[in-house]
């Protein structure tokens, strides 16, 4: 049995451990209310009338569509903050295009099914050099031509999984990714809406000068799709961005094989260079993009990129063909009073032989209402001659923030 003096002990030491744990819970209470009461939110409404004209098609496809979003971030809980973002997606007027799950074959694709999705759901910690995000998160690297969340489209691409970001001038990446929440909606029967992952991002990136950085990137891409198209890769690289002046250079080189789930057996180049200047509000764009081929057998594949920014806004070019492409363009934008106008040509050929595939213009104006308010127009023409077919597409957007 305990003395007296052991019991009196016992009960002192139960009721300290006692205050300090109910100091230390409100305390915790009371920074997460006033991490949740300080969180702020943020409302995204994109409202877009697109056509597509296939020669392949009798009809045209059009629809209008309104994207809703909601994003809600807490206020720091020390270093932590966490965070959700939502979209909806509505069809406005008729159907009359095939969103990959509406079964309008008819009709071209326009990939902007209806329905909700969950963007992000996140925990972030965020250090001096150290920042950290756990959950599904929206990943952009760079130019977004190998990893990127298609914010063209309305139901954007995510990613689960854990990001872990060291330093500032020298950069050290690293993410793991466990499943892929694509752009083809919750409801998609034709295309995977969701990859299952077990992919690893790894990327360092060095500040040689105040306007001069090289990075070096490695990309393990493993997917179960076996529904889809076979996309598990390792791509290695390295890509250069520097300025001198109003000169802005950029380059890249990569290696990528098959890898993990990949029933395909090759090994194909990645080359890229371009090359802009700004004079007044005059700016030119020269470049040319090369994804090789492995004698025709198979192509350079980026599945997780942003598609739409490359090799023409027609987006003719989603997958690469067996047999490569090479993209060469030039570009001209000018700034108009508070418009913006940009013209893009590119002449597009095989990797490996044949003849040329074809070329595109593309031509976009972007015009801000307000600064909360942005109207964008924007055309695509695509002439075929030896892949795809002639397709048209035609774009009018109106994008409100608050």
């Amino acid at each position: 049995m305990f003395t007296k003096t052991a019991r009196g002990a016992l009960v002192a030491f139960t009721l300290s451990v006692a205050f300090v744990s109910g100091n230390a819970a409100a305390d915790w209470y009371e920074s997460l209310s006033t991490s949740v009461k300080e969180s702020s939110v943020a409302f995204d409404f994109r409202f877009r009338n697109e056509t597509a004209d296939l020669a392949t098609f009798a009809d045209q496809a059009r629809v209008s569509t309104l994207r809703s979003r909601l994003t809600w971030t807490s206020a720091g809980l020390g270093p932590w903050a966490y965070g959700v973002e939502a979209d909806y997606v509505t069809v406005v007027g008729s159907e009359r295009y095939n969103s990959l799950s509406n079964g309008m074959t008819r009709y071209p694709v326009i990939a902007d099914p209806e329905g909700f999705d969950l963007n992000r759901l996140f925990l972030k910690y965020s250090g001096e050099d150290l920042t950290g995000t756990l959950g599904r998160q929206r990943i952009n690297h760079d130019r977004q031509r190998f990893v990127g969340g298609v914010a063209w489209r309305q139901n954007e691409q995510s990613m689960e999984g854990v990001r872990i970001e060291y330093g500032k001038q020298t950069k050290l990446e690293y993410a793991y990714v466990s499943r892929i929440n694509r752009i083809f909606g919750p409801d998609d029967g034709v295309q995977p809406r969701q990859w299952d992952s077990d992919s690893h991002f790894v990327r360092g990136s060095v500040q040689l000068a105040k306007a001069h950085t090289v990075t070096g990137f490695g990309y393990l891409m493993d997917f179960e799709n076996g529904n889809g198209v076979p996309n598990s890769n390792a791509t290695l690289g390295v890509e250069y961005t520097g300025g001198f002046g109003p000169f802005k250079l950029a380059a890249a080189l990569a290696h990528q094989s098959d890898v993990g789930n990949s029933p395909l057996d090759y090994s194909a180049p990645y080359y890229f260079v371009e090359a802009k200047v700004s004079i007044g509000h005059i700016g030119m764009t020269a470049g040319h993009e090369v994804l090789g081929s492995d004698e025709g057998n198979a192509g350079f594949r980026t599945p997780l990129a942003t598609l739409h920014k490359f090799q023409g806004w027609a987006d003719v070019f989603l997958g690469t063909p067996a047999t490569g492409v090479k993209d060469s363009y030039l570009g001209m934008s000018a700034k108009v009073g508070k418009a913006t106008l940009a013209v893009i040509y590119h002449a597009f050929a095989p990797y490996e032989g044949g003849a040329d595939y074809g070329d595109e213009i593309d031509v976009v104006v972007n015009f801000p209402l307000h600064k909360a308010l942005k109207l964008q127009l924007k055309y695509a023409s695509y002439s075929a001659e030896s892949f795809s077919v002639d397709t048209e597409k035609l774009w009018a957007s109106v994008r409100l923030t608050l």
